[in-house]
């Protein structure tokens, strides 16, 4: 409850995301509103946040930790279709009922707002709006590269645009530093494969290829420290 009790004390001025997150443009009398509509929730790694189906009366921004969304179909496949880092959004106004499973793979913290409370505050707070517009046009982006890497990268891009993604996201201060980097993995290998996917063997061999190509060196079973970041994009075919 450390992060949470923290987070409750120190109020939005405070917290890590306050400059990526939903509030990232409100001014000091509207993060002042959303003070009184929001709590905070713990999750256990493992936990599901919610299921399919389940009635949603809160919308929440990841504070810390990493979530899955996932879908499963009637005959028991799974297909994880998302991750949720800090300061992503999860619900959507006008929308009741969950559409995907949410999971917690590590410990996730959410600062949870009453979804009928909120909404009004779109309606009348247009720096919200005008952040949740710009942070869905930005999902869409990303919906769209994923695409991108499940229909045409090799499994080595595969791996490499993973792990750029998470030092991006991981990195408060500037995402745009290519300095060496140490990021701890928010996926198991099985996990990794079913979101990008790959077999586990395939994806721990890719590893082990980045590794004897200096890109990266392994630290224990979830460490990664990437030694030159363009670089790795580079591999990832990214060019930005």
């Amino acid at each position: 409850m450390t992060i949470a009790l923290t987070l409750k004390a120190d109020g939005c001025i405070g917290c890590p995301i306050r400059h990526r997150a939903i509030c990232a443009r409100c001014d000091d009398d509207e993060l002042s509103r959303l003070e009184h509509i929001k709590h905070y929730r713990e999750f256990a790694a493992g936990e599901p946040i919610l299921w399919r189906g389940d009635d949603m009366p809160v919308v929440a921004s990841v504070v810390s930790g990493v979530a899955t969304m996932s879908q499963t179909l009637e005959d028991g496949r799974r297909q994880t279709l998302g991750l949720l880092l800090p300061s992503d959004f999860i619900g959507r106004p006008g929308r009741a009922v969950a559409v995907y499973d949410i999971t917690a793979e590590t410990k996730v913290v959410l600062c949870c707002f009453n979804r009928a409370k909120f909404e009004a505050l779109l309606v009348e707070t247009p720096h919200i709006a005008s952040r949740m517009l710009e942070m869905t046009l930005d999902e869409l982006d990303a919906a769209r590269d994923w695409m991108l890497l499940l229909g045409r990268k090799t499994a080595r891009e595969k791996i490499a645009t993973f792990l750029a993604l998470i030092s991006a996201r991981s990195s408060i201060e500037d995402a745009n530093d290519t300095k060496e980097k140490h990021i701890t993995l928010p996926l198991t290998r099985e996990a990794m494969a079913d979101y990008l996917g790959l077999t586990i063997e395939t994806v721990s061999r890719q590893f082990t290829k980045l590794r004897k190509d200096g890109l990266i060196e392994l630290d224990g079973k979830r460490g990664v420290i990437i030694a030159d970041l363009d670089a790795l994009r580079a591999e990832a075919g990214q060019d930005d």
